[in-house]
């Protein structure tokens, strides 16, 4: 070889030795960056294909107007429901249940003495005049004026005997009665009635020698043969007694099963297969009569 190429290829060695000696050494940095090019590049892929997608889901009618009625309302959050208490299911320990009221107590004996009723009213109905006069024995929890409005009342009624001629009743509170209504206690009500010849025994009505003495365990307890308050039974107590004074004198049975029993029947004594009944006359105005006792 010739001193000139020994030259060349001294100068082509040292050129290659300075190129290789030129390369930079790949650091971290460089590793990371090809990697996170290709993360983009996948991330970019990933945004279209979703945004493809939702280019073509169809949309909802109604979708965008429910949207903005639930931005533009302030948001509601449900109430609560109260959680179950146990004492709507379980009855509280200890609980009493209430108490049922008291049965009337009515007293067995007064002193025998009367209060007027101070009141007077118009005549009702048609037929003979009849006036009367309303007293309660001293010492019961019944006011007269009270018992006087109430039988006032029962004897105007349509079904009773004034509305069909029987008798034109007035209230009085002066002597000039044609008749007394009292109102007694057991005691004083079987002392009266035994002076007609009546046995009551303490739990009966009666007509006297001037009038009507009601007992007070029938006018504030009704009877346990009827069937009713024990306010629709004064009405049957008033139009018993009150037949008797206007010319009823005999008592009436029951006229078949089923049927309203007669007001001058003694339904306290059974009905025999009829229905309790207050009034001397149906709604029809036809007098419920039955045989003769």
């Amino acid at each position: 070889m010739s001193v000139a190429s020994k030259r060349a290829a001294a100068r082509r060695g040292r050129s290659r030795s300075r190129s290789r000696s030129r390369r930079p050494t790949r650091g971290p940095l460089a590793r990371i960056l090809p990697l996170g090019a290709a993360l983009f590049v996948l991330s970019l892929g990933g945004g279209v294909a979703l945004a493809h997608w939702h280019g073509t889901a169809k949309p909802v009618p109604g979708a965008a107007d429910d949207t903005d009625r639930l931005i533009a309302s302030p948001s509601v959050t449900p109430e609560a429901s109260d959680p179950p208490r146990a004492d709507r299911s379980i009855p509280e320990q200890g609980r009493t249940p209430p108490s049922p009221r008291p049965p009337v107590k009515v007293p067995a004996s007064g002193p025998g003495t009367f209060t007027t009723a101070q009141a007077s009213g118009r005549a009702a109905g048609s037929g003979p005049p009849r006036r009367y006069r309303v007293q309660v024995e001293d010492g019961i929890d019944i006011s007269a004026k009270d018992a006087a409005a109430e039988i006032e009342q029962i004897l105007a009624h349509p079904r009773g005997w004034a509305a069909h001629g029987r008798g034109s009743f007035r209230l009085v509170s002066g002597d000039d009665a044609d008749f007394v209504i009292r109102i007694a206690t057991p005691a004083t009500a079987d002392r009266l009635c035994r002076a007609q010849g009546l046995d009551t025994g303490g739990e009966l009505n009666c007509e006297t020698a001037d009038g009507v003495v009601v007992n007070l365990r029938r006018w504030m307890l009704g009877s346990p043969t009827f069937t009713g308050s024990a306010a629709e039974y004064r009405h049957l107590i008033i139009n018993h007694e009150v037949g008797h004074e206007i010319g009823n004198r005999e008592h009436l049975g029951c006229s078949g099963p089923g049927r309203l029993a007669p007001v001058m029947m003694q339904q306290i004594k059974g009905l025999d297969g009829c229905r309790s009944n207050a009034w001397p006359y149906d709604q029809d105005g036809t007098y419920i009569t039955g045989p003769t006792l």
